[in-house]
């Protein structure tokens, strides 16, 4: 009798059912979020290069954070996917400018994956307190493993880069890419928190008190951090300067038929060497102590090739300074090689570097047979090229220069253990011929800019036809080329070799971040398991 009584007065203090939705309405309630979860994708790709709007990748999250909160890890799954797609699919386009849309289509499909996983976790994670700081340290979580699986991983569309222009970019030094990411993220989600405190506030008028600090905390620590960084951001000159000259040579033709115009591409880069070294003997440039060429700037292999080797070495006696030559390169075991190549005025080619991060699909293809079931496009890599083993650091003219060829830019270890063995300068030899005149190129430069402050050293960025840049340690682009142009960029740029926290950090502060994301998941897990039982 009491407990009937007691149901009588629950319905009479509730008041009656809604009357449920209809099935336009349900379809309303599902649309809304789904677009505004793709919607929020777009926005933060609009906040990466060659726009300098930074800023939007905090609203970007913000709208994802309202889209994902209270809502079941399916649900999360398909909104992250869709929030995924929205930022990945234009911001990869460049991916197909050659090749079709195929290839591009199917690398953000993919790479959409890691992030509705990391959508679907953040539903969970969302219910405990301190919400945004777990969420941020899930999405660093995804773009660790995005970063290494499969093929060895595709780090580009790190929030991190995208950030070269804003006022988190100290923190780049402080804990490198996966703190800097770490801090956008958390800033964004705290936003939403801030906003979803305030309105709670007002429905109910009661303030909670260690939510809304916790809130408050996750916008606050972040800028509160930025510019507790600054003073680790420096380009003063610790090891005195060098004087460095970055060729760029243009193709004839962009595009995949830039590959059947080798000949050409390198007479062009020591065209415009020989006309470097003109201007320095009328004095209207600086003798360079040591000259940059980009990646792929001689495909004939100079080392089989006499032609080759003697039209080198006319750019070199020319300059009068040792040249790093981008060449492709075959062994004698008949393994092929991207290499930088040390080839000094009075010695020749010295030491080698052969890039160890190679591009999937772009210089081998992994599962040759199963691809080539699905696309004829394999043949258009003959034969893989093989993987460095060594870090490349060379000695030019007294200057410890490390090398990172162009793809190898985007994963942390390939540029940090440049300066972990003693680089004092960094230099990013690419080939951005075959994307024609995509973002790819701007996007790339955001990363070498990143790197700058991450590892405090000035990072020169030559490329075969644009844009090349030199960048001081402050990340500032210091002189830039334009699109499609023969051209050479000189200056007296500042040594350093003090290594800033990230660099001595190494892989710790991201590790640190993905246990973090990693326990508060199995926590809520644990949690929800709990409260079913007790039910």
């Amino acid at each position: 009798m009491t407990a009937t009584t007691t149901s009588v007065d629950e319905s009479e203090q509730l008041g009656p059912r809604p009357a449920p939705l209809s099935r336009k309405a349900r379809a309303l309630r599902a649309l809304v979020p789904a677009a505004a979860a793709a919607l929020s994708g777009v926005l933060l790709y609009i906040s990466f290069p060659p726009r300098t709007l930074w800023w939007l990748a905090l609203p970007a999250f913000a709208v994802f954070a309202w889209c994902l909160h209270g809502r079941g890890w399916k649900a999360g799954l398909g909104l992250g996917y869709l929030f995924g797609l929205g930022f990945l699919l234009p911001l990869l386009v460049w991916t197909g400018v050659e090749v079709g849309p195929g290839p591009w289509l199917a690398l953000a499909a993919i790479e959409a994956m890691f992030v509705a996983l990391v959508g679907a976790g953040i539903t969970v994670v969302s219910r405990l307190p301190g919400s945004p700081f777990w969420a941020a340290a899930l999405w660093t979580a995804g773009e660790a493993a995005r970063a290494r699986v499969p093929f060895s991983g595709f780090p580009w569309g790190k929030i991190a880069f995208g950030q070269a222009d804003g006022v988190f970019l100290p923190l780049a030094a402080l804990g490198g890419t996966p703190v800097l990411g770490f801090a956008v993220v958390l800033c964004g989600f705290g936003l939403y928190e801030i906003v979803r405190q305030v309105r709670d506030v007002r429905a109910a008028r009661v303030v909670r008190r260690g939510a809304a600090a916790a809130a408050l905390l996750s916008v606050l620590v972040p800028v509160v951090g930025a510019f507790a960084a600054r003073p680790l951001v420096s380009d003063d000159a610790e090891d005195g300067t060098a004087t460095v000259a970055a060729v760029q040579g243009d193709v004839p033709q962009a595009g995949l038929a830039f590959n059947a115009q080798r000949r050409a591409v390198l007479d062009h880069h020591v065209r415009e060497t020989e006309r470097l070294a003109d201007r320095v003997k009328a004095g209207k440039a600086k003798q360079p102590d040591f000259v940059l060429w980009p990646e792929n700037s001689s495909d004939i292999d100079p080392f089989t090739n006499p032609d080759a080797h003697a039209a080198i070495e006319r750019a070199v006696k020319a300059i009068g300074a040792p040249i790093s030559v981008g060449g492709v390169v075959e062994s004698k075991d008949g393994k092929l090689f991207n290499e930088q190549i040390l080839w000094d005025p009075k010695k020749g080619p010295t030491d080698t570097y052969d890039k160890r991060q190679i591009q999937p699909f772009g210089e081998y293809i992994p599962l040759r047979s199963v691809v080539g079931f699905f696309s004829s496009d394999v043949g258009m890599v003959r034969q893989d090229f093989s993987r460095g083993t060594k870090p490349g650091v060379f000695t030019m003219a007294g200057t410890k220069v490390g090398l990172a060829t162009c793809y190898e830019a985007a994963f942390d270890w390939a540029v940090r253990d440049t300066v972990t063995h003693g680089a004092q300068l960094i230099s990013v030899p690419s080939n951005n011929a075959t994307f024609d005149r995509s973002e790819m190129t701007y996007q790339q430069l955001a990363m070498s800019r990143i790197r700058a402050v991450e590892h405090s050293r000035t990072v020169t960025v030559p490329v075969t036809s644009g844009v090349s840049a030199i960048i001081m340690p402050d990340g500032r682009v210091s002189q830039k080329t334009k699109w499609f142009t023969a051209d050479s960029l000189v200056e007296e740029v500042p040594l350093r070799s003090s290594q800033t926290p990230a660099t001595r950090l190494g892989v710790w502060p991201e590790g640190l971040l993905v246990l973090i994301a990693a326990g508060a998941l199995a926590s809520a897990v644990t949690g929800a398991v709990r409260s079913r039982r007790a039910r």
